[in-house]
């Protein structure tokens, strides 16, 4: 086995802990899931899983990490709007209609890993933190580093939530305010 490959064993009970906590976190939400629910639900022991992860925001962050992936590349190499060749504005406005998708589609995960202080310190923050400046530069704006947090702000995942559930907005109306912020900004 070379260094830094995964054992099979290993390999399995990570598959088997991050099955158990998405069922898990997408019946009940992942606030009322404990660790202890997850270890019992992958049939692992408590040992196990907090070996790999010291807590439910690791698991968020693992479950939610390939999602995160494909959008990332598609930022990076696919086809405009998403992708590069389109006006900065079009790019801001086609990264928050992804980003709502990605919301509505695993919102309780998000909520598992990226609320508070810690959604600053994810990796897929400083990504969405980078494109989002990277735009604001190319569409030469001298604030770029103030205003790319505002831009973000409206992705919170309770943001979203509140919007969504406590506000009754619709996702269409989200996408279509979000792209207007985008137009206004950057157009």
């Amino acid at each position: 086995m070379r260094v830094g490959q995964e054992r099979a064993d290993a390999a399995r009970n990570r598959q088997r802990v991050l099955d158990a906590a998405a069922e898990l976190f997408a019946a009940n939400g992942p606030e009322s899931v404990t660790m202890d629910d997850i270890a019992r639900a992958a049939g692992v022991g408590r040992a196990t899983l907090y070996r790999r992860y010291p807590d439910r925001s690791a698991i968020a962050v693992a479950l939610l990490d390939e999602h995160e992936r494909v959008l990332q590349e598609k930022l990076i190499r696919g086809e405009p709007p998403l992708g590069p060749g389109a006006p900065p504005a079009q790019r801001l406005a086609a990264f928050y209609a992804a980003m709502v998708d990605l919301l509505e589609r695993h919102g309780h995960l998000v909520l598992g890993s990226e609320v508070g202080r810690s959604r600053f310190e994810t990796g897929a923050y400083r990504f969405w933190r980078a494109h989002v400046r990277s735009l604001l530069v190319a569409a030469k704006r001298k604030d770029a580093d103030p205003l790319v947090d505002v831009l973000l702000a409206p992705l919170a995942p309770e943001v979203y939530r509140y919007q969504r559930e406590d506000l009754g907005l619709g996702k269409r109306r989200i996408t279509a305010t979000l792209a207007g912020l985008a137009e206004a900004v950057l157009g």
